[in-house]
Order: C-alpha cells, then structure tokens, then sequence
C-alpha cells in the first residue's frame, strides 16, 4: 500500500541551510530518533571511503539517537583533518541534544577533497534542532539533493493484525552511480519494533535487489550508505510479520533506486537490461552489467538508433564462460531483434527504431534454458552528462 505523508512516529527532522553549498539551498539536516530505535546500515564499498562513513560505521554500533547530514561537501579525501571535523561537528550536535558524540552518524556529498567549514555547523546546527518536527522529512529530502533534479522520497504502509506498519525513504543521487553495497545516501524509517540484527539482514536483502541493482555512470562513490531505522511505535514486531516487511521494504528500495537512474545525470532514458539462461545468476550480473556499462550502447540510446551490434559486443565480451552465440536471442521491449545469434526474420529497422524512441526501454538477453535470470536498470549517456560532470565545480 502506497502512502503520501513521510512521518514514522518517533522521528523528529528538520532541515536548514548552512551555506555549505553556493546557493542559498537547504543543505543541512538533522534526524532524531526516539529512545530504543534500532538502526541497521550498508556502507560503500568503495576503499577510499569518506570520513563520515569511517565515523558512522564505528558510531553504528552505540544505538545511534540521530543522524547528521549535510551536501554540498563530501569530506572525502580530506585524511585525519576530515575525521577530527567529523567528530567535531558530531559534538556540536551532540551537546544541543544532551545525547554523546558517539550516539550520531555523520553523513556528507557533495564535492571531494575539501575539508568541512565547521563555522556553518555551529551557526546551522542550533537552528536545526530548533526545528526538529514530525512534518519535515521532505525538506530533508530536498536538503541532500546535490546535481539531482528531483527529490526521491516515498512512503509504503501494510496491516499485521488490524494494525498499520509504516515505512517510509528519501534518496539522493544522479551521478557517480553504480552503488556497490549501495554518490548514493538513503535514509529508511520504520514503526515496526525489530532488533539491529534483524533489520540489517532485512535492508542487506532489500538493497541486494535495488540500489546494487543500478548504475548510472559505473562509478562508485567514497560516501553512499543507506540506512533503515526501526522506531517500535505501531505495536507490531518485525518477528511477527517478517515476510510481508521484507516484501514492503523491498518494494520500498526498489522505487527509490529507480527514481535514482530516472534522475540519472543527463538521462533521458531509462532502461533495463535483463539477462537470463546462464549458468548462475553471478554470470547473468556479469553480462547485464556489461551491457549497462558500455559507452556504445548508452550513446545508441541516446541516439535512440537501434545498433543492435553493441549489445551484442557487449554480450560477446563479458567475462563469462560457456557463451555461445547460436544461443543468444535479444529483445528490444517485446520486439525480437536476435533468434539464434541472427536477425529474426521478424527485425526491421524502421521496428527497432520504434522501440529506441521510447523513454523506457527493456533490453532482454536470453542466453540459455537454465532458470538464472538477473536485471540491472541504467541510463543512456547524453551530451549533458558530460556537461554536468564538467561544470560539476564551476
């Protein structure tokens, strides 16, 4: 079920701008969550990461109380001086909420290798808990934003028993998209009551089928991590209704992660490349990704011209075993464009074409009989990418 408030009784928002980008923009947030919330995390993968992910990682263990967000600046690549600014700004917000440093999660995007102005945080952050209401979750899903064009939230709901469990996300990230978990940043919220340890292998199943699921660019940033915070207000236990949570929750970090690729840098497409009859689903991931990451094919899209020889290529040179070519048939949408490893009779290009210009595209890949089947979904690659990406500091 599909709902439009973003409240979770037991989180308390606000959002401010601290001047840390160059706009006026809102670029400061602040979560609190109420005593005996469980909070569960996944964390880039990326072995440079950034150092609030560092101080995150290791206050993730404390019951975090609340959360501290900013954009406009990543803190990545920033070496001791970026901890020691971390730790500080998780202070400042610490002692306005009579809660410890180590009891916050930092999280910062925006750009790397400048080190945090911790004036902003001691001017914004008492303003922001001044703040601090149920109603405010979509100014902080406008407050992480940084090249995104549109704000990503979404609310589910679903009955255990008479009773309404609530879950509800923002997202951020257009570019420097390929999450490998999950520059990405998710918060999730729940009612539901649920220990750590049962949450964190909820959200590691849900973000398993979404958000490692996309790539926009293939690049995986120093600073994505999602989150999932469990409140134990609806008088409902994750114990009780495992099943349909995972099933919410997971429709939940589906929509959130496609909101992500439609509002990829430059996109004007949005598509999924779907892979099946392979071995295992390991080497179906393999080729979709192949697929997905190919500058010719994403440029084809662009063009809407239908070169199907790119994706094919592709196909041919993924690294997996037991490829055979007299195998392989591939389908743009319901249009069969490759029977057997040759154009199907029933291909012409003027076809093609008509499936190229559409805005959302499925590029399905049969390689077999086996029942392996993974999708990615991706972007075309525009002109404006590469403008966006090259004006990203101006």
């Amino acid at each position: 079920m599909n709902d439009s408030s973003l409240n979770v009784q037991g989180i308390n928002c606000s959002a401010v701008s601290a001047g840390i980008k160059k706009t006026n923009d809102l670029d400061l947030s602040i979560i609190s969550m109420i005593e005996g919330t469980s909070t569960a995390a996944v964390f880039t993968q990326n072995v440079f990461c950034a150092a609030p992910v560092l101080v995150a990682k290791n206050h993730l263990q404390n019951s975090p109380k609340a959360m501290l967000i900013n954009s406009g600046n990543a803190n990545a690549g920033t070496g001791k001086e970026g901890i020691v600014n971390t730790l500080k700004s998780c202070e400042i917000l610490a002692d306005k909420l009579n809660i410890k440093a180590e009891e916050i999660m930092p999280f910062s995007t925006g750009v790397i290798g400048m080190q945090l102005d911790l004036s902003s945080f001691e001017r914004a952050i008492p303003m922001a808990v001044s703040q601090l209401d149920l109603e405010s979750m979509k100014n902080v899903s406008k407050a992480i934003l940084t090249t995104d064009l549109v704000e990503k939230n979404c609310t589910k709901t679903f009955k255990f028993s008479g009773k309404v469990v609530t879950l509800c996300g923002v997202a951020k990230g257009s570019g420097m998209i390929r999450p490998d978990m999950a520059t990405m940043l998710s918060f999730i919220f729940t009612d539901i009551g649920a220990s750590q340890e049962a949450l964190q292998e909820c959200l590691t199943i849900a973000v398993n089928q979404s958000f490692n699921r996309i790539t926009v660019d293939g690049d995986t940033s120093t600073n994505d991590a999602c989150t999932l915070s469990a409140t134990n207000q609806s008088d409902v236990n994750l114990d009780e209704c495992k099943d349909e949570f995972q099933n919410t929750l997971n429709e939940l970090t589906r929509t959130l992660a496609h909101m992500i690729v439609k509002d990829g840098e430059g996109a004007t497409k949005f598509v999924e490349v779907k892979v099946g009859g392979l071995a295992s689903n390991e080497d179906c991931l393999e080729v979709a990704y192949t697929v997905a990451h190919s500058p010719l094919v994403k440029t084809a899209l662009f063009a809407s011209d239908a070169n199907w020889g790119r994706i094919l290529a592709a196909v041919g040179r993924s690294k997996v075993e037991g490829i055979s070519i007299e195998n392989i048939d591939i389908y743009l949408n319901e249009l069969q464009i490759i029977a057997s490893g040759e154009p199907s009779l029933d291909y012409s290009e003027s076809l093609g074409s008509a499936e190229m210009l559409k805005s959302d595209i499925t590029i399905r890949i049969d390689l077999g009989d086996a029942p392996s089947s993974e999708s990615v979904w991706t972007t075309d690659l525009s002109y404006d990418y590469v403008k966006i990406n090259a004006e990203y500091r101006s």
